[in-house]
């Protein structure tokens, strides 16, 4: 058997327990669905939804104080990794619900967090979304247009925004507006508005060349009213707690595409030690050996970029830097690697009856969201001119 995740880190027992139930559920119930989910196209797979949030899966990310697991942002990355060796976007859909908590963990008061979080960890808990990007703001967050604007006790939000996932299933949002346009980062500021608020609209789902389980759509406000006790944190300290969240979530970015880079390098070598050309194993040539060299060597270098990253993000380290480094390496990493696997497997990796094609199709998402690549070289820059 070869090595896991886990080697070389020093884990708890019930840290190893979380990770093996996680690559359990990821081979029994994830992979033999991943195929038509995806054919399916633009409708997530709630019944996998549910069945992963009898188990914690869902919730293990949250905060104890409210029901979650508590899990530390290392044993997420190791969940994330197993869930999205299954299939990344599944893998994704069950953790999403932690994307959400993010900005409410770090900007909100104790009696928010247990008004928005707690529902979370009960049986068949809602699905959320994160509202942030816009039609013309998109790695550029402080640039959004989405306004809100106090008025006595409430905020009145208008705007529009795009390429959301959940949307079409989340019952609540946080959503990011700014109460001063001019004034960029300073004025943006976030908000949770439950999805029968009236003047919310959620626009038919996009058609996506990967990750379809889960689907995306525009949002839309429309003088859509919001009391002053959903507003999370104080006016323009959105921007910070958004930036917060994605020292997390790209680390998480980092940890999802390993699994889906292992993924790829897993089906390619068992492919490889079986089909034979020119009399021998294809693996036996130097050629699809050296590919598979390079797959491995990617597959780790992610890994331990991710896990050092997680590490210093536990101990209470600043790591803008290496959250970026992390899903950068990761996301491109794994393009690489989907890529090689489809080589290796020639026409048959052009083919939808083999899983490498979709694979291929699903990593391209993870070098554009939360920040493109090259944002991600602009934060590792900038990280750089700072020391």
């Amino acid at each position: 058997m070869g090595r896991t995740v886990r080697d070389g880190l020093r884990l708890t027992a019930e840290q190893h327990q979380l990770v093996e139930l996680a690559g359990r559920f990821a081979a029994e119930e994830i992979r033999p669905r991943a195929r038509a989910v995806d054919e399916a196209d633009v409708e997530s797979p709630l019944d996998l939804w549910d069945k992963a949030s009898a188990l914690g899966l869902t919730s293990f990310m949250l905060p104890a104080e409210v029901g979650g697991g508590g899990a530390d942002l290392l044993t997420q990355v190791l969940i994330q990794q197993e869930l999205c060796h299954g299939d990344i976007g599944i893998g994704n859909l069950i953790t999403s619900n932690g994307f959400f908590s993010s900005p409410v963990k770090h900007l909100g008061t104790p009696e928010q967090r247990d008004r928005f979080l707690r529902p979370l960890t009960k049986d068949r808990p809602p699905l959320t979304a994160v509202a942030v990007t816009e039609p013309g703001s998109g790695s550029d967050a402080a640039s959004i247009r989405t306004s809100a604007r106090r008025d006595g006790d409430e905020y009145v939000l208008n705007g529009q925004k795009t390429w959301i996932s959940n949307a079409p299933y989340a019952e609540v949002f946080v959503i990011f507006a700014t109460v001063d346009p001019a004034s960029r980062s300073r004025g943006v500021t976030a908000f949770v508005v439950p999805r029968d608020t009236p003047g919310l609209r959620v626009g038919p789902p996009f058609r996506k060349m990967g990750q379809r389980a889960i689907v995306n759509a525009e949002v839309f406000l429309d003088d859509v009213r919001v009391p002053v006790d959903n507003r999370l944190g104080e006016e323009g300290q959105g921007f910070a707690g958004l930036m917060r969240t994605f020292d997390a979530s790209r680390i998480l970015i980092g940890a999802a595409t390993t699994g889906l880079a292992r993924a790829a390098l897993d089906f390619a070598s068992a492919y490889a030690a079986q089909r034979e050309q020119f009399g021998v194993p294809i693996h036996r040539h130097q050629a699809v050996a050296f590919r598979l060299a390079d797959m491995a060597t990617r597959v780790d270098t992610s890994h331990l970029l991710t896990v050092r990253a997680a590490t210093l993000y536990d101990e209470g380290h600043a790591v803008a830097q290496e959250s970026a480094m992390a899903k950068l390496v990761g996301s491109e990493n794994a393009m690489w690697c989907t890529h090689a696997a489809v080589q290796t497997l020639g026409g048959y990796g052009y083919s939808r009856d083999y899983p490498v094609e979709r694979w291929m199709r699903d990593a391209k998402l993870e070098e554009i969201e939360e920040g493109t690549s090259d944002i991600q070289r602009l934060v590792i820059a900038r990280g750089l001119g700072a020391r």
